[in-house]
């Protein structure tokens, strides 16, 4: 696993290395190749602008409107032919200049040309000159007496200086192909890569090999798409055989202002793979040592590992579950070590758990017997033998009766046959008793209202837990202010919990007052019971309840008490019903 972990990502990350280093290889080759491109149209710009400027000098001279314009056949053409060829020879880019008159004059070429293969644009668009001032041609041969020459020419008509610019002949500048050639040639691109100059209807006009010239460049690179904008690059793939391999290429393209014409760059991707080739046997060298690597270390840790851990199971196997867990004794402080060591803290931490649990038991039988004891405090069973004394002294038997009866009720509930868990019924008919009691105590001073969904009613519960809370509310919430109050006891089912509320509507308590009591009746430590202090009431019952809520629900089962001065108090809790126990249990 190990192995195949640290395999997994280095070919992974070789992958992606050689990936990415194709891809900055061929950006990088683009933004190379489109700096080429931009600076061969810089030098052809200028070059381009050179002969156009040359064309305006060339028309508006004055000899050559005088032979243009003139009749006379015995105007000289020597000075002409001199001037243009000392013109063009101190340019080396051009082929030749010539200038045709439209009377019928002979041409005046610095070279004369015996054939060529020019054809003019008038030829197909007769007025284009009379919406264009220049033509560019494509790429065409001249047959002169120095040879055949490839060029590409500027032409411009030539209008009259004297007779408001009526046309009178045309001038032809040739641009030498070789020129533009060698230009390209110097100019070579990143990875093998070449550079081809297209007319503006996509031929060839200049590139590596007279194989493409004067050839459209799709017959070449089938399929390409077209090239939007000013300049860009793409991929482009095209079969060397049919149903062969594809040869893919990165296509650069760079217009060439004024002209028309377009410098494509081609640059063969297997460049990029042989340039890239060494990150591919990097990887390979690297993925090969971390393998060996590798397999020596498990080596090591199975040696160094396994081994301990071997004993650690071997020990296990012989303590015996009936027994206390045993302390493993610690050989070495590596990572086994520290297995072994928290092994040990854990062993400590369950005997320490399985104590707390012991004296958790422990105490919530003795908060129950502490609850019991304050049910049956004598203090409450003087003042309820003082009334039913009174009552005696007045010979009220009914009310005797039913105080005496009420009384039994309550004790005998409260002791249960020593039981903890009660139904929700057998709670209300203890809040009843307990009720009937104090009313006849404090007669005409609260009202209880009782409101308990049936469907809660046949639920279990711990006992003794709403009689403290209307204790409480009767004597810090009803019986402080003058005039009568109410206590409303709320009990119902919600889901998988039983949902008990407390409310009164007695002098309630400031902020400050609800915060200490709600600091009092929680416990100092988790699982501590506060001891019972004869005389001390008030927060005691909470205190009791909430403490027994914990110790029997959970943490998450305390009271929760909500008071407003002047407008009563709100206790609270929810328990989980006994099924809900048993489900967490299982």
């Amino acid at each position: 696993m190990i192995v195949i972990s640290t395999l997994i990502p280095l070919l992974a990350l070789g992958f992606f290395a050689y990936r990415t280093a194709s891809g900055i290889s061929e950006e990088k080759a683009k933004q190379s190749g489109l700096n080429t491109l931009r600076q061969l149209e810089i030098q052809m710009g200028l070059m381009i602008e050179d002969i156009e400027n040359m064309s305006v000098f060339l028309i508006g001279n004055d000899e050559i409107q005088r032979y243009l314009v003139s009749e006379d056949e015995l105007v000289p053409q020597t000075a002409i032919v001199g001037f243009l060829t000392n013109l063009a020879f101190s340019k080396k880019y051009i082929a030749n200049i010539v200038i045709d008159a439209d009377n019928g004059k002979p041409s005046i070429a610095q070279t004369a040309i015996l054939d060529t293969g020019k054809r003019d644009i008038s030829d197909t668009q007769p007025d284009y000159y009379a919406t264009h001032a220049k033509w560019w041609s494509s790429l065409y041969e001249d047959r002169t007496t120095g040879g055949v020459k490839r060029v590409i020419s500027l032409v411009r008509p030539i209008g009259s200086t004297i007779d408001t610019f009526r046309r009178v002949g045309k001038l032809t500048i040739s641009l030498n192909q070789e020129t533009l050639e060698e230009l390209l040639l110097r100019s070579e691109l990143e990875n093998g890569g070449y550079v081809l100059l297209l007319d503006g209807e996509g031929r060839v006009m200049a590139g590596p090999s007279d194989d493409l010239l004067y050839r459209p460049l799709r017959e070449a690179f089938p399929g390409m798409q077209a090239m939007p904008g000013q300049r860009g690059a793409f991929t482009h793939a095209r079969e060397r055989e049919p149903g062969g391999e594809r040869e893919r290429s990165t296509i650069l393209y760079q217009q060439v202002d004024r002209v028309g014409w377009t410098l494509v760059g081609v640059i063969p991707f297997e460049e990029y793979s042989a340039q890239n080739r060494y990150v591919l046997t990097l990887t390979a060298v690297a993925v090969c040592m971390a393998v060996l690597l590798s397999v020596g270390l498990v080596l090591f840790l199975i040696q160094r590992v396994t081994r301990p851990l071997t004993a650690l199971v071997r020990f296990l196997k012989r303590a015996s579950p009936d027994e206390p867990i045993p302390m493993l004794p610690v050989a070495a402080i590596d990572e086994v070590g520290q297995v072994i060591v928290n092994y040990n803290r854990l062993t400590q931490r369950i005997e320490r758990l399985t104590d707390e649990v012991k004296q958790g038991e422990a105490l919530k039988k003795e908060a129950d017997l502490q609850a019991l004891q304050a049910q049956i405090n004598p203090h409450f069973l003087y003042n309820t033998l003082s009334s039913i004394h009174w009552l005696a002294l007045l010979d009220r038997d009914e009310r005797i009766a039913e105080m005496v009866g009420s009384l039994s009720d309550f004790l005998q509930f409260s002791l249960n046959s020593g039981e903890e868990m009660c139904l929700v019924e057998q709670e209300i008919e203890h809040v009843r008793s307990y009720v009937s009691i104090q009313s006849i105590r404090y007669p005409d001073q609260f009202d209880v209202r009782i409101r308990a969904q049936e469907a809660a009613r046949p639920h279990a519960m711990l006992k003794l837990l709403l009689q403290p809370l209307i204790e409480n509310a009767m004597l810090h919430g009803i019986l402080k202010r003058e005039r009568p109050g109410r206590i409303t006891v709320a009990v119902r089912l919600s889901g998988a919990s039983l949902h008990y509320a407390v409310e009164d509507d007695g002098v309630g308590m400031d902020g400050e007052t609800l915060k200490r009591l709600r600091a009092d009746i929680a416990p100092h430590e988790p699982g501590a019971l506060q001891p019972y202090v004869p005389g001390r009431r008030g927060s005691y019952g909470l205190r009791n309840v909430n403490t027994r809520l914990q110790l029997h629900y959970g943490p998450e089962a305390g009271l929760s008490i909500e008071s407003e001065a002047g407008r009563g108090t709100r206790v609270s809790f929810a328990i989980p019903t006994a099924d809900q126990r048993r489900g967490e249990g299982a």
